[in-house]
């Protein structure tokens, strides 16, 4: 049996999907020239709640400290002498020699709504030959931690909505839900309601530009992940000329809708899932949670099925439910390396102890062991709802369950009924898809992997077809998983570290095993 706190610490510096103030809403803009502020680096503090808690993070192997900043941003680019926000920053100075120095290389890690100020120390050894010529920065956008952070629900309020059964099942669970959602996002209005229409991607896109100036870089090199991508696909269209070098790993598809999006990770979420079961099958000493992949499977949605009648045991004082174990399923398919905590909590589960299972789903909800969120589930749902415009009824979604059922017997119910989200969202979604044309830009390198469950390997080749002939370059990464780089792949390293670090372009179509 695993010990919680290690699973809980691994999940925390691995999981790319990771209640404040609206901190700085409401200062004066005046005359001032953004571009021309100047940044106060001091040591980091420890993250806050919204930002998911912990402590201060470590030096860096070498002694170097984590340095943490604010940048004024306008709160409305419509208005950009007006009312400004804050943006948190932190950096790893550069570890090379200062003539060989390139810039910046900002990072942003995916949600939307991961903090990158929390998460970029808990990768920072990953990045280690890239510092040698790059200070590593990121960020939290607009509406995310400590960057006018979005509050919706409170804590308790939060344990009571990540519990409800997510795939209703008669007219009284569908009702549950739609109220509940309802009840959410009326939360993200009364708490949030003057930045709510200030958290599109665009706007982040414009608050990395202001960044690169203020950093004193001519060009953005930049490292997107997962929907890293899309955000840097949308800074790539609005300032083709100002991209340096810049790599898009986990990659968003940038042609399809919400329901598209949806239905494309039910099916990636089942082929992680049925590699999961293959893998497990094929061990010499086999497989404690089933004997073929169709065994481990039928077992599974067996559980799920007994879950929704009685919950298991989970973190006191909380029970597994049937939501919580599918969220905690899903979390676990992020990574290989978490697979070994999939088969344990199911394992645990099937002796009737739910806790893995739960702790699993309490860090893909950002949930910390003292109770307290990130506000990583306030900070999607408002920038997904203000981004897309579809929005989804009931009916609508009930009449697409059996196609998201054939997709995934497992997660075609949990990802369908999750479009209801935007329903009665508070502010009009943009566009029914983000725009990454980028003609003139520098080359962008774009890595799919084969095993993405979230962000499935077909969206690569739409990213680099999207962002125009002579952009976008794909690399294909034959894996598990969700991104590329993070796998430690020699032959993915090599060519992404060649790009960002000496300028060479891999050849497109490169594929890497």
């Amino acid at each position: 049996m695993p010990n919680p706190a290690r699973l809980r610490a691994a999940l925390t510096a691995t999981a790319l999907l990771l209640t404040s103030a609206l901190a700085g809403c409401g200062e004066d803009g005046g005359d001032e020239d953004l571009t021309a502020q100047k940044l106060g680096w001091e040591d980091c503090p420890a993250p806050s709640a919204s930002e998911g808690g912990g402590t201060a993070p470590s030096p860096l192997p070498d002694g170097d400290p984590w340095q943490c900043a604010t940048m004024k941003a306008p709160r409305d680019w419509a208005d950009p002498e007006g009312d400004t926000i804050e943006i948190a920053l932190i950096r790893a100075a550069a570890s090379g020699a200062p003539d060989r120095r390139i810039g910046s290389l900002v990072f942003n890690f995916g949600g939307p709504g991961g903090s990158g100020v929390s998460t970029l120390p808990a990768f920072g050894e990953d990045y280690t030959a890239l510092r040698t010529r790059y200070d590593l920065v990121s960020f939290d956008p607009r509406g995310v931690g400590r960057s006018a952070g979005v509050t919706c629900e409170n804590d308790q309020q939060l344990d009571a909505y990540f519990q409800q059964d997510m795939t209703p099942d008669d007219t009284a669970e569908r009702a549950a839900l739609l109220d509940n959602t309802e009840k959410f996002n009326a939360a993200c209005e009364k708490h949030s309601g003057t930045m709510l229409p200030h958290v599109r991607t665009t706007d982040a896109a414009r608050d990395m530009d202001l960044m690169r100036q203020v950093l004193g870089d001519p060009k953005l090199h930049y490292f997107g992940i997962s929907y890293g991508t899309e955000l840097g696909g949308v800074y790539a269209h609005l300032f083709p000329k100002n991209v340096g070098r810049a790599v898009f790993d986990a990659v968003v598809d940038p042609t399809q809708t919400p329901e598209q999006g949806a239905l494309g990770q039910a099916r990636g979420f089942q082929l992680a899932l049925d590699n999961f079961a293959e893998d497990c099958t094929s061990q010499a000493g086999g497989c404690p949670v089933g004997d073929t992949p169709q065994d481990v499977q039928d077992r599974i949605a067996a559980l799920l099925k007994r879950l929704e009648a009685t919950p298991l045991p989970g973190v006191f004082p909380r029970v597994l439910t049937q939501s919580a174990a599918t969220n905690g399923i899903a979390q676990s398919l992020y990574s290989k390396d978490f697979w070994e905590y999939l088969t344990e909590g199911l394992e645990q589960a099937y002796d009737g102890d739910g806790r893995i299972l739960m702790l699993l789903s309490d860090s893909m909800n950002g949930r910390s062991a003292n109770g307290e969120y990130s506000n990583i589930a306030a900070a999607n749902a408002a920038i997904n709802c203000s981004d897309d415009r579809p929005r989804y009824s009931a009916d609508q979604v009930e009449a697409k369950v059996p196609e998201f059922r054939a997709a995934s017997p497992l997660f075609g119910d949990f990802l369908a009924w999750s479009m209801v989200s935007c329903a009665d969202w508070a502010v009009p979604g943009a566009a029914d898809r983000p725009d990454v044309a980028a003609a003139g830009s520098a080359p962008i390198l774009v890595v799919g992997n084969t095993g993405d469950p979230a962000t499935p390997y077909e969206g690569a080749r739409r990213m680099a077809t999207a962002l125009g002939k002579g952009v976008g370059v794909e690399l294909t990464y034959r894996g598990q998983g969700h991104g590329a780089y993070g796998s430690k792949n020699t032959c993915v390293r090599e060519a992404v570290d060649g790009y960002l670090l000496d300028g060479k372009v891999p050849t497109a179509g490169t594929v890497c095993s």
